[in-house]
Formats: C-alpha cells, structure tokens, sequence
C-alpha cells in the first residue's frame, strides 16, 4: 500500500503548494461517482486519495505530480467528463492569457480567484486543446 505524501501536494499551512512557473504543476479527474472512480484509480495504478477541501474532491498520491479526482460541480466554475484536466502553474494568469490569445488560443474561462487555492483560469490552444492556467496563492 502506498503512503499518502501529503507534503508533495500541501504546503505547511496545509495549502497546495507553490509550484515553479511554467510547468504541468496539478492534474483533475473530474467525475459523476467518487466511489467508483477511486477503486478504479486505486486498483490499476495504486494511487492513494484524501478527502481535502469541498466535498466530493480527493487529492491523488501517484508518487509523482500532484493530482485530484473530483465531482463533477458548477461553482466557481462549470467541470466537464471525458478528459484529464491539465493545469500549467504560471507567475502572471492575465499576461500569459493575453500571450494565448496573442498565438492563437482562446480564454474558455477568464480568471477566477478560489481562495487560498489559486487565481485560475481555462483556455484552449491553437489546436483547440484545453487546460488551465494557474497562479498558486502563498499566504
């Protein structure tokens, strides 16, 4: 059975962590039932889940990147099923938004604040890939 690293993911305040600009910094596996998703998950890879934050979301240990299945929701923003959410940590969501649009992608979702978390934003690329953008928030 594999430890549960929780320093890899939260900081000592028990915020996500700072992660370096530029980099695939979280992963979300977003779904309809929590249950049967984590055996899913937990059964071929071995990856472990805590219960943090809302309900119905769970940080990922895959011992590796930092990841988190969550329920399908609409606040702050709207989730969909059928892909990994991928997200980029950057030093600026406004400037590198602005740098999307400028190369050919577009803003899905402008910036949003979840508090404590991360100023967080959705786009897509030139190809019409989606991920998001986020600015880690350190207290």
């Amino acid at each position: 059975m594999m430890v549960v690293r929780v320093s890899s993911v939260l900081d000592d305040t028990g915020r996500m962590a700072h992660e370096a600009p530029n980099t695939l910094a979280h992963f979300s596996i977003n779904v309809e039932d929590t249950d049967r998703a984590i055996a899913f998950y937990r059964g071929v890879f071995g990856w472990t889940f805590n219960a943090w934050g809302p309900p119905g979301f769970f940080l990922i240990d895959t011992g590796g990147i930092h990841g988190s299945l969550q329920r399908v929701q609409t606040e702050p923003f709207p989730t969909l099923i059928g892909n990994f959410e991928c997200t980029i940590a950057v030093d600026d969501v406004d400037r590198v938004s602005a740098l999307i649009v400028e190369h050919g992608g577009e803003i899905t979702l402008p910036k949003v604040t979840i508090p404590g978390v991360a100023d967080i934003a959705r786009v897509k690329d030139s190809e019409g890939n989606t991920f998001s953008l986020a600015r880690y928030i350190r207290d």
